[in-house]
Order: structure tokens, then sequence, then C-alpha cells
């Protein structure tokens, strides 16, 4: 697995993630007959905080994000997108692995929302998610904090 690790995100960094947004989600987007070029990246940008967002890179290179952002009873998993040709060598799961682990002791449930059909369901689903609901487009998974062991 290459290197990587993640910083805080910034103003700066809202268009990278804006087109890695759109390029990551464009496949199942068009599946689902949902892709606008538009829509796709302004969806970001309306709400992209980055107070909340991670940048991950790989080699030092902007390689994708994740944010957590809190709310009233749980954090949801946001806008983790990873450079398409950076996936499947373990990065993802490493960078989701950690997320958990720093937010397992804030002992709230962590969701989230994935489009039906992508890839990404099976990846939540190895880290302890489970489907929660689902609708024609979306799947809500949830995942209850993991005590430390001690």
């Amino acid at each position: 697995m290459a290197d990587w690790e993640i910083r805080p995100a910034s103003a700066a960094d809202l268009e990278a993630v804006a087109e890695l947004r759109a390029q990551v989600m464009r496949p199942d987007l068009e599946r689902l007959g949902r892709y606008d070029e538009h829509r796709v990246r302004q969806r970001l940008r309306d709400g992209f905080v980055p107070a909340h967002t991670w940048v991950i890179e790989v080699d030092g290179t902007f390689a994708g994000c994740v944010a957590l952002r809190p709310a009233q009873d749980a954090h949801w998993l946001e806008h983790f997108y990873l450079d398409p040709a950076l996936q499947g060598r373990g990065i993802g799961s490493a960078v989701l692995g950690t997320l958990l682990e720093r937010h397992d002791r804030d002992d709230a449930p962590i969701r989230l929302n994935v489009l039906r059909g992508s890839p990404a369901l099976r990846l939540y689903e190895r880290h302890g998610f489970r489907v929660e609901s689902e609708d024609p487009v979306d799947v809500f998974m949830v995942r209850e904090p993991v005590p430390a062991a001690g």
C-alpha cells in the first residue's frame, strides 16, 4: 500500500474535491440516470465544510477526501472520495478504519448514505455499518460505536 496521510481541509481544497467527486460518482450516477455535470459539483460546493473535512494525500499528493459532520444524535460520514487510480489498494479501508477508531470514543453512531449498487457498500459493511433503510437512489447505513478494548 502507498504511503498515505490525512490533513485538515481548507477552503483552497474545494475545487479539487468537487472535481474528484464528479469523477468518482459519475459511473454510479449515470447507472441510476441521475448524473448532472453541474449538480454533482455544486452539491459538494454547497455542503463543503473544511472544519469537518480531511484531505487524503498519497505520497504527498492530493488523492481524496472524507468528512465527518457532527449532528444531534450521530456523526455523518460524507464526501468520502478516493482517486479511482488508487482504489482497491487498501487505502480507503485504512483511512476509514483510522477515522472510525478516532471517533468511537465519542460514543455516537456514525451514519452515511451511499448510492444503490455502489461498490463502496461492501467497504462500509466490512467496517461494521449495517443497512438502516433504502430508497430508489440511496442506501442509508449506521455503525454503532465500538468500545475500546481494555
